[in-house]
């Protein structure tokens, strides 16, 4: 009954002739969190490029459903971005525009909706993440922690179905990244969209993630996929010995 939503095929990464990864290929299900996990330097952060469109495989195929993103059209990929939305590691918002602005830039940029739709919109999204009446605050105005949540309120102002996460907890205190976790958890659940993020947080990994791939650095390709849990007890020993940094919940 699962659907893949994405299909990495036989993916490589590289600089030149400097691979980052290689021969990678996995599939994430309609509505997995779905994390892309390893040591530092194996390519999470690079591989997360390749499936947003910010970046060319050196060979491979990203496919979203049936449709090979690097195959297609500057037209059809345009397309296909529309189904997504992206929270950067740093949020990445706009210093001088106001959350509502920040929110509101992406529906006046790719939509004809009305500005009171718009308005009406945004009130929403800030509402999702728990930001109701911050419309008018500037990012220099909140908290690391509001300012993950303003972004993740703008990544999902065009509905997208997939959600891409770069560090989302970074910088955050364990208070902070346990409710953006939790936050994590309801959108997935109210909304139905999959989640794709890159993280090196075990909380985080274990209790959210129900699905993953494990990028190893020295052999420069994936050596597991699956539920973090199940990996934690059953995975190769590479991957154990990273998950037991810490204990699954």
């Amino acid at each position: 009954m699962n659907e893949s939503i994405i299909s990495i095929r036989n993916l490589t990464m590289a600089y030149g002739d400097n691979v980052i990864q290689r021969d990678l290929t996995f599939d994430i299900q309609r509505g997995d969190i779905f994390v892309i996990m390893g040591g530092s330097g194996c390519g999470k952060s690079t591989l997360l490029r390749h499936m947003i469109g910010l970046q060319a495989p050196s060979a491979g195929s990203v496919l979203f459903g049936s449709e090979d993103f690097w195959a297609a059209s500057a037209e059809e990929q345009d397309r296909l971005k529309r189904r997504f939305g992206v929270l950067f590691q740093a949020g990445a918002l706009w210093s001088s525009l106001t959350l509502a602005e920040n929110i509101a830039f992406p529906m006046e940029e790719f939509t004809r909706l009305p500005a009171d739709a718009i308005r009406d919109i945004v009130a929403t999204k800030l509402a999702l993440v728990g930001l109701a009446g911050f419309e008018h605050y500037y990012p220099s105005e909140i908290s690391g922690g509001m300012k993950k949540r303003a972004a993740l309120a703008r990544a999902m102002a065009l509905n997208p179905d997939i959600l891409f996460f770069d560090e989302p907890s970074a910088g955050l205190d364990p208070l902070s990244s346990r409710r953006l976790d939790e936050l994590i958890l309801q959108l997935r659940d109210s909304l139905g969209a999959t989640i794709v993020l890159v993280t090196h947080e075990l909380p985080s990994i274990f209790a959210v993630a129900n699905n993953s791939v494990f990028l190893d650095a020295e052999s420069k390709t994936m050596i597991a996929t699956g539920d973090p849990k199940h990996l934690a007890l059953h995975g190769p020993d590479g991957v154990r010995s990273f998950l037991s940094r810490g204990e699954p919940s």
